[in-house]
């Protein structure tokens, strides 16, 4: 068999075995195998590496577009110097996914503006780059779609394809109306996820003003204590992070405000401090 067929045979099987990024680059790679006097298992083994390296890039590409995060919300674009209660370390952990692996929740607390979405989406990254599955929503969108596959009788469907993914970011639970329709299946929600997939959800109410997003007080105490029981709860203060990134570059003058006299505090019976990691 000539060279050529030889060459034409090999691209093929590769092909056939579903190994692209050898088929590309095989004959590249002998080339400089045969200048440099490679052996075989130094040429099987960078072949190998070349096509897991491509097929994790391949993977955490489709794993970013299907989670559907917001552009640029990145722990290398966050300025933790403004936020003083945020620590990276501590951030940086929680990219890792150990709490994922146990099914446990990222709570964070703040008013509008002071980054939580940010660090909510950074930290959805950093999970998907440790192989973790994760999905951005506004919570109030989510909604929606819950209840229309509720009227539509696909709310089983729905719910299976959302416990599939591994952690789920609910942003601005805050805004979700105090309805009895909407609140009753974001619960539903929270119960289907409980210590059995994750959450990471962003509010700018401490848990003392739940009441006006859940339709009553059991349900509102239910929620809270399903949400806290393994959690890490991370609080961004009131002060707009948006203006203080501003300020820092110049663009516009700081506005200094007081913390917020509310810090969250969950009204359940559980505690959190013992099982937050």
């Amino acid at each position: 068999m000539s060279t050529t067929a030889t060459s034409q045979t090999n691209t093929q099987a590769l092909t056939a075995l579903r190994l692209p990024s050898m088929s590309r680059s095989w004959e590249h790679l002998a080339a400089e195998a045969t200048e440099h006097a490679w052996s075989h298992e130094r040429f099987l083994a960078a072949l190998c590496e070349l096509e897991l390296a491509e097929r994790g890039n391949r993977r955490l590409a489709a794993a970013l577009q299907s989670a559907k995060l917001p552009p640029g919300k990145r722990l290398d674009s966050f300025e933790f110097g403004l936020v003083p209660g945020i620590s990276r370390q501590r951030v940086e952990a929680l990219c890792a996914g150990d709490w994922v692996k146990s099914h446990g929740n990222c709570l964070l607390f703040g008013g509008s503006g002071t980054g939580k979405s940010h660090i909510a989406a950074a930290i959805a990254y950093g999970l998907i780059e440790a192989r973790y599955s994760a999905l951005f929503v506004r919570t109030n969108d989510l909604v929606q779609r819950l209840q229309a596959a509720r009227r539509d009788l696909a709310l089983p469907a729905l719910l299976a394809k959302l416990d599939r993914i591994d952690c789920l970011v609910l942003d601005d639970l805050g805004y979700v109306r105090k309805d009895q329709s909407e609140t009753s299946i974001l619960f539903e929600l929270i119960a289907e996820r409980y210590e059995h997939r994750s959450l990471i959800i962003t509010c700018d109410r401490p848990f003392a003003d739940w009441s006006s997003i859940f339709a009553d007080q059991t349900m509102t105490v239910a929620a809270i204590d399903r949400l806290v029981h393994h959690a890490t709860i991370l609080e961004f203060g009131s002060e707009s992070y948006r203006k203080r990134t501003a300020a820092a570059r110049g663009q516009t003058p700081a506005v200094v405000s007081s913390p917020a006299a509310d810090s969250p505090r969950p009204t359940s019976k559980r505690s959190s401090s013992g099982s937050a990691r």
